[in-house]
């Protein structure tokens, strides 16, 4: 991925790309709850957190920066999201972003949530 790709993502605010994982896993017959326990897995936020970061357009990069207790478990997530391998990214902000594009995913797909959370 190209350097000023990444730039222009991570300015990005995660409040513009929360409703879309909410409609994804919507269509599938999902729910908006079932993401937010993706996103409080991941990241330690909580529902208050959540909201504020929604309120104030936080860009991806104070996202995951501020996150209150990044899961040391993402490490187990694996597999391929948008062409590249989760495990294989090198960016430590990127594989991060898509740690959670890939959680989603799975979410649409159908996948327990026990496996999502990499609950064993």
């Amino acid at each position: 991925m190209k350097a000023s790709a990444n730039t222009r993502v991570y300015k990005m605010s995660f409040a513009g790309v929360y409703p879309h994982y909410i409609t994804k896993a919507e269509k599938k017959g999902r729910t908006k709850e079932e993401v937010d326990e993706i996103i409080f897995w991941l990241t330690g936020y909580n529902e208050k957190d959540l909201k504020r970061v929604l309120e104030d357009k936080t860009n991806f990069e104070d996202f995951y920066y501020n996150a209150p207790n990044f899961n040391p478990n993402a490490k187990l997530i694996t597999g391929v999201i948008c062409g590249y391998r989760v495990e294989d990214i090198e960016d430590p902000l990127m594989q991060k972003l898509r740690y959670l594009d890939k959680m989603i995913d799975e979410l649409a797909k159908g996948k327990a949530m026990d496996k999502i959370l990499r609950k064993g």
